[in-house]
């Protein structure tokens, strides 16, 4: 394909961060360059065939209001839909889907490759034009220079990306893909830092080589919640998947070949997620347990390749085989495609600014895996911010930041470039301390004034939105009439009439024990939406006193986030403060007091000293 000599922005990589850049910018009416070792590969879900999941499926919920594709991919493309968490409190419900791999590869071609305001060129990237600081474009293997205003590096784990099984090295991507070179080599020569990181993924079955009789059934909500707020017809197939366990024999098999395993042998240097770890890994490390769970995860609608989630390795395959065939299911299963381990190269984000951009080379984004996460969720949602922030940047308007108050966006986008990156990045609830305000299901209420603001939405879905908030406005009023004792089931007493929201606060009433629940002025909204509304707003009521202190909470914190720091501050010149302080903040660089307070090892006087200072 034959491409213009410049464009406003260049995204370099395909995957879910790429993907999101790419649209949203193009959306912000820039002229937008995809290059891609492979056209085919764009969005591709290289590995677990799921969208969502603990604090993922939030960011995926934000990323829909912000703009973004994934959730309607994932709605158009679901083999089932699941609330996790249910039994335990509202801000820890998360929404997952499975997700047929080839339908949302269908929908994502007709998202991109029939997109006229993206372009694609299947090349690679092998460096950046930079001057005076600025990035001016890149450069492709064969030496050809395409300009542009701004580029978004989303090159995954293929930065100088090594497979292992076993004993075995194989120079690629992905497995089947080739790796790519030269990018890093660029950004060492522009004075960045690089380190190496290890992800890994589980073997592919052959579905007929299982017993399914083994295996126990786990299906998705009877009453499914799709992602996107702009989803209106919504009948996902409920397909099952499956579960088994593993076993002591299962065990023994990995203990005595753990030697094989480049995590042990030392041939992989990177390190490996922490909360995702291999099979040999939680051997190890969870010796007392003599079991854990393994899914049966089809990766299409009747798919002959079947996911197994939680058995991430990079044994040798005659290892990982025999193992599986110690556990009741898999006596005969055979391999599609082995487990295998990645390594690859990344950029601490300490370098990059909250927009995502490099604090030294104007123009220059990163997200995704280079940026040191692991997801198709955090790639996503690193991606979509880089977009919005890219296209600004060329257009000179205000670039977006998301605090941590606003969204698990904020607070993921915050860890990164505050802490340490030690280990792939994953993006759980607990790491939100504002996350009985960060519900999923008030995504639109947190975030449509930024999308608005920042034209992130068209009108359909911005009105699609706003129609919505209004009927929960209504709902909400509507707490406030008082219900009389008879209205009430038996189990709920009351000794004269009295506001909903006052009863609502006992713990043994639910909202759907309340009349309001059932008035007919929002009975157009989908079963699903309304009751998401009503649940939501229960857990406003009910949590009424801890959202207040939240409140206060952040209010204080505000007043630190606006007292901004000099870039070129020195912190070495300020008496006092102890060695660790000026390691850590030289490194980081906060923008602000607030950022400086979270970072890793600056403690209370650190501060005192450092807001002294910055008073004079």
């Amino acid at each position: 394909m034959k491409h213009k000599n410049k464009y406003d922005l260049i995204v370099v990589g395909g995957g879910h961060a790429g993907l999101e850049a790419s649209h949203v910018a193009a959306n912000k009416g820039c002229s937008v360059l995809i290059v891609t070792m492979d056209k085919n590969a764009i969005g591709r879900m290289s590995c677990n065939p799921a969208i969502g999941g603990l604090a993922k499926g939030q960011m995926v919920r934000e990323v829909d209001v912000l703009g973004g594709i994934m959730g309607r991919l994932a709605d158009l493309s679901g083999l089932q839909f699941k609330i996790l968490n249910r039994s335990k409190g509202r801000s820890v419900w998360s929404p997952r889907a499975q997700i047929d791999k080839r339908r949302y590869e269908k929908f994502v071609a007709a998202h991109t490759l029939e997109n006229d305001d993206i372009e694609i060129v299947v090349g690679e990237a092998v460096g950046l034009v930079v001057k005076n600081n600025k990035v001016r474009g890149i450069i492709l293997r064969d030496e050809t220079i395409i300009k542009s205003q701004s580029v978004v590096l989303t090159c995954g784990t293929f930065l100088s990306g090594v497979v292992h099984i076993g004993e075995r090295k194989i120079l690629a991507g992905r497995m089947g893909e080739g790796r790519s070179d030269g990018i890093t080599e660029s950004l060492l020569s522009l004075g960045f830092k690089t380190g190496r990181l290890k992800t890994g993924t589980p073997p592919r079955l052959r579905k007929k080589t299982i017993n399914w009789d083994e295996a126990s059934l786990a299906y998705g909500d009877d009453e499914p919640t799709p992602f996107s707020y702009q989803t209106k017809k919504f009948n996902p197939p409920n397909e099952p998947c499956h579960t088994i366990r593993t076993n002591q024999c299962a065990h023994n098999v990995i203990e005595d070949n753990a030697h094989r395993s480049p995590m042990f042998s030392g041939d992989i240097t990177g390190t490996g997620p922490r909360y995702c770890p291999s099979i040999e890994d939680k051997i190890h490390r969870f010796a007392h347990h003599d079991s854990h769970t393994l899914f049966l995860e089809p990766e299409w609608h009747d798919s002959d390749q079947i996911y197994l989630n939680g058995f991430s390795t990079s044994l040798p395959e005659e290892v990982q085989i025999n193992s599986l065939r110690k556990i009741p299911a898999l006596e005969n299963v055979e391999f599609l495609r082995p487990g295998y381990a990645i390594e690859y190269d990344f950029f601490p984000p300490a370098q990059l600014r909250a927009t995502l951009e490099a604090k030294d080379i104007c123009g220059l984004f990163l997200a995704g895996q280079v940026n040191g996460t692991s997801g198709y969720e955090e790639a996503a949602a690193q991606g979509l911010l880089a977009g919005i922030n890219a296209a600004a940047f060329v257009q000179e308007e205000e670039q977006l930041i998301l605090s941590r108050d606003s969204s698990y966006i904020g607070v993921m986008i915050d860890d990164l470039i505050t802490k340490d990156t030690l280990e792939p990045y994953r993006m759980f609830t607990s790491r939100a301390e504002y996350r009985l305000m960060l519900r999923f299901s008030n995504t639109e209420e947190r975030l449509i004034g930024l999308s608005e603001k920042h034209g992130l939405l068209n009108d359909g879905a911005l009105d699609t939105i706003k129609d919505r908030l209004v009927i929960k406005e209504k709902i909400r009023q509507s707490f406030s009439v008082s219900v009389q004792p008879d209205e009430l089931p038996h189990h709920i007493t009351i000794a004269q009439a009295a506001p909903a929201k006052h009863i609502l606060k006992r713990p043994e009433c639910s909202v759907f024990d309340l009349p309001i629940s059932t008035k007919t002025y929002y009975s157009s909204l989908p079963i699903w939406s309304l009751q998401e509304l009503l649940l939501d707003l229960e857990a406003e009521i009910k949590y009424e006193g801890y959202i207040k202190r939240h409140l206060n909470e952040i209010e204080k914190l505000k007043k630190n986030e606006s007292l901004f720091i000099s870039n070129s501050l020195d912190f070495g010149s300020f008496p006092g403060l102890s060695n660790e302080a000026v390691e850590k903040l030289s490194l980081v660089r906060p923008e602000t007091l607030g950022q400086a307070m979270r970072v890793s090892g600056v403690k209370p006087a650190d501060i005192s000293i450092l807001l002294v200072n910055l008073s004079r």
